[in-house]
């Protein structure tokens, strides 16, 4: 059964980015599914609703399916016309004391969980040759320090963005990467809980290495996220790369972002002592 609307998953819609395109998507006129793992079960949706909040964790299989048979039960020969890969996951934390469990969480979520929810809605993308968004970030183009798992991650999911864009051409599927600079989420409380418990859990030789880097660090994060741009703008690009005749195949948008961009294309040298100065690093040789 399909709708007179056009039809877009969105996950992580519980906050943040994700909610700031679940509210343009609907003021656009989208009927949108609505991906949360908050949600109980999915619900049903009507004939006139236009949206459906689904249970999806993008690292459970079975959440996986379930969201794909229910976008496909009700969007029928039509097919999906979107899918916005918004859920993620930060975890801060030198690489040096990072449980090598952490990396794969990073990675479960920004890389694995994605293209796993991606071919199982491909083939109802493919019936509506709908468009396909990945979520990158700056640090995709500029790694930072004390952020490995989450600019690694990115940069997989850019990598793998760019080859399914080249994959799927002949069938006229775009497939574009958004990457925002720094975005002020209102997601502060939960990544200062996930720092405080990085910080806990450093042994006394690791908090001799890193403590008060790693809060010199975070202080200055804290900051530049703060006076970051609201995830609104974010939205608003998401939903240009959704309708536009011609999109790009990357946008970059949001606070810094542009700066940022060309910050990655100096020498290596020349990035390291900026963002030592950018974030409150000892200089190199300090702690010799």
């Amino acid at each position: 059964m399909a709708t007179q609307h056009n039809h877009i998953l969105i996950t992580g819609t519980a906050s943040g980015i994700g909610k700031a395109t679940m509210e343009a998507a609907l003021e656009a006129g989208y009927h949108v599914f609505a991906g949360e793992r908050s949600v109980e079960t999915n619900e049903q949706p009507g004939e006139q609703d236009k949206l459906t909040r689904l249970h999806l964790d993008i690292t459970n299989d079975d959440d996986i399916a379930a969201a794909a048979e229910a976008i496909s039960s009700h969007v029928g020969d039509a097919g999906l016309d979107g899918l916005a890969n918004i859920a993620g996951i930060g975890i801060p934390g030198p690489l040096e004391t990072l449980p090598i469990s952490a990396l794969r969480a990073s990675f479960a979520v920004d890389v694995f969980g994605q293209i796993a929810l991606t071919q199982a809605l491909l083939p109802s993308i493919r019936s509506a040759q709908g468009r396909i968004i990945f979520i990158g970030s700056i640090g995709d183009r500029v790694t930072i320090p004390f952020m490995g798992a989450l600019t690694a991650a990115k940069s997989a999911i850019a990598s793998l963005n760019d080859t399914l864009r080249q994959e799927l051409a002949p069938w006229g599927i775009e497939v574009i990467l958004v990457e925002p600079g720094f975005i002020k989420t209102g997601a502060n409380e939960t990544s200062k809980a996930m720092i405080d418990k990085v910080s806990e859990n450093f042994t006394p030789p690791q908090a001799a290495l890193y403590g008060e880097t790693f809060k010199n660090f975070t202080d200055a994060g804290y900051k530049t996220q703060e006076a970051g741009s609201p995830p609104e703008g974010v939205a608003k690009t998401i939903l240009e790369a959704l309708t536009t005749k011609h999109p790009k195949a990357h946008y970059l948008t949001g606070s810094k972002a542009h700066l940022m961009a060309a910050v990655g294309m100096l020498p290596a040298k020349v990035q390291d002592a900026g963002k030592r100065k950018m974030f409150d690093l000892p200089d190199k040789g300090v702690k010799i």
